[in-house]
């Protein structure tokens, strides 16, 4: 029964782009079972795309800086193109966010301009580096939902590589 639940569908490409991108493959498969449910064709209310729901703007900066040639925003329900995009970008917030996991997590889902303002305020970071109260409830719930998930992806599969 947890395999229904926490499967890994695409696992050749997760493995690809997490070995690119030199990410545990427990997390990408975490954010993609959370964002999408490995729904390829997944559109959001706000037109985030695909099975780790990339919005536009960054499927598009993504593409530039990977090399994909001739760009489409609907090229973000093919799977391939959204899992490189989107192990990209969580690389890109790791190295933004200095490697802190529950930041880059509450960036990837509120935005790193969000997050950027949260961690230069004293409500929300004693360090300026890490979130110790995140604003946005459907944000909180995302981190604990990726982090819950994540947890259970290395139980099951013991996929960290």
């Amino acid at each position: 029964m947890p395999k229904v639940l926490f499967p890994m569908n695409y696992r050749s490409i997760v493995e690809k782009y997490a070995k690119e991108y030199d990410l545990p493959e427990s997390l990408v498969f975490a954010i993609i079972n959370v964002e999408s449910g490995f729904n390829k064709n997944a559109l959001s209310q706000r037109g985030a795309k695909g099975l780790m729901q990339i919005m536009d703007t960054t499927g598009e900066w993504g593409a530039d800086e990977v090399g994909i040639e001739n760009f489409t925003p609907d090229m973000l329900f093919d799977p391939e193109t959204n899992i490189h995009i989107g192990c990209w970008y969580i690389d890109n917030l790791i190295e933004q966010f200095d490697g802190e996991l529950d930041t880059v997590l509450a960036s990837y889902n509120a935005g790193s301009g969000n997050v950027s303002k949260w961690l230069d305020s004293e409500k929300h970071s004693y360090d300026g580096e890490t979130l110790y109260y995140i604003p946005f409830e459907q944000t909180r719930n995302y981190v604990k939902k990726v982090n819950i998930n994540r947890k259970i992806y290395k139980n099951i599969y013991g996929t960290e590589k």
